[in-house]
């Protein structure tokens, strides 16, 4: 089953470089693109890793929820993008794509491997301003939707969860366990 796992996201990966290299982009906006697939498909291909079995349906349930909530807003609100470059603007489906991804390693492996991958989710959201495909609040959405859903799928991965939180002059970790 690894071996099934490696195939599809090297083929995956390859189609997305591909898509990634259309004339008039960017070096930010390619890097965007492809990330925007590669980090959904690194919490996909984790599952197969390890033979996380609950982890992937977590993984379907919360990258579906993603993919349906997002395209929904864009058609019903319809906003038109920066520089009159199309519409559909609201809200940013690399960036949800992006964060499910990111969200969806932190919540079920911890903050080890998730604070990388928000840190290449954000630079997802970025470029997506920056390329003048998006205003910084559909990249907030996007990346709301993205992490949320997750919120409501993703338990931790045999049962230890590290969250962060921040209160009145107070910062800090919880950490919490299932027996």
């Amino acid at each position: 089953m690894k071996l099934h796992a490696v195939r599809f996201s090297v083929l995956t990966l390859l189609l997305a470089i591909s898509s990634a290299t259309q004339a008039g982009k960017s070096t930010i906006e390619k890097s965007g693109d492809l990330l925007q697939i590669a980090i959904p498909l690194t919490a996909y291909a984790s599952t197969f890793y390890i033979d996380d079995g609950q982890g992937r349906t977590q993984f379907y349930k919360s990258f579906l929820t993603t993919f349906l909530i997002t395209h929904a807003l864009k058609i019903t609100v319809n906003e038109k993008r920066p520089h009159n470059n199309g519409t559909q603007s609201f809200p940013s489906g690399h960036t949800s794509a992006a964060f499910q991804g990111a969200a969806f390693i932190q919540m079920r492996y911890g903050w080890k491997y998730g604070l990388p991958a928000y840190a290449a989710a954000g630079f997802v959201g970025w470029s997506r301003i920056r390329a003048n495909k998006h205003y910084p609040v559909d990249v907030i959405a996007g990346a709301a939707i993205g992490i949320l859903s997750n919120y409501y799928f993703t338990t931790a991965y045999n049962g230890v969860t590290v969250t962060p939180y921040a209160e009145k002059n107070m910062f800090g970790l919880n950490l919490s366990m299932s027996w």
